[in-house]
């Protein structure tokens, strides 16, 4: 099976870039400095107007992973009416586990829409109890490096993710800090998906050959 290669956006013009250069998804954020934020209703419909890729879109108006739920609903049915289709959520509460009912309530407003747990998870007290809970809250992704630190101080757990993934029933994104080194080993314990940020990117922009290459080493590893 091939692996799927998901790219960070910010724009219309990184859109182009991520499609052209052989990405299979796209997550739109904006402020990827705090780890992602909700993009304007303006650049959402570009986005989607630029690429016919799956486009998802971040649900997090503030750095950390706490959720003002009534506020964040609100966000979704703004992203939906711009057309947004998928999605990117996750919260934390104050214990620092997943905040199953905060979750569930803005999940409530994408009527069924695929959506992935982002790297909230990441940041959990008890991870593997944070995996568990995200899980069941009916994701059909999850992205993660396995470490607050990133990939490669998370490389033991991901490596058992990636073997219970598909008994889990979701997909295992690896992302944050990903670096070409580690595809090798994470595809041979059975990773198939990638997120990648800055290694897409050059002088500030998406880069159409930067994609390639990570695609190429996909197809390859």
């Amino acid at each position: 099976m091939g692996a799927l290669l998901e790219v960070i956006v910010l724009d219309a013009a990184d859109a182009e870039a991520a499609q052209a250069g052989g990405a299979d998804r796209l997550e739109l954020v904006r402020d990827p400095a705090v780890g992602g934020l909700t993009p304007d209703q303006t650049t959402v419909r570009s986005v989607l107007t630029a690429t016919d890729l799956p486009v998802r879109v971040m649900v997090r108006d503030e750095p950390g992973f706490a959720a003002d739920v009534e506020v964040l609903r609100r966000r979704v049915g703004e992203l939906r009416a711009a057309g947004a289709e998928q999605f990117v959520l996750g919260f934390l509460d104050a214990y620092d586990q997943v905040d199953v009912g905060a979750t569930r309530d803005v999940l409530a407003e994408l009527d069924g829409c695929p959506w992935t747990f982002h790297r909230a998870l990441d940041h959990a007290a008890q991870y593997r109890l944070a995996w568990d809970h995200a899980v069941s809250l009916g994701p059909d992704t999850v992205l993660t490096a396995g470490a607050p630190g990133g990939v490669d101080d998370g490389l033991a757990d991901l490596r058992e993710l990636a073997a219970r993934q598909d008994i889990d029933g979701v997909t295992l994104l690896v992302g944050g800090g990903l670096r070409e080194e580690h595809v090798p080993d994470l595809r041979a314990c059975g990773a198939r998906a990638f997120h990648i940020g800055t290694g897409a990117r050059a002088d500030g922009s998406v880069r159409a050959q930067r994609v390639r290459t990570w695609r190429d080493l996909l197809a390859t590893a």
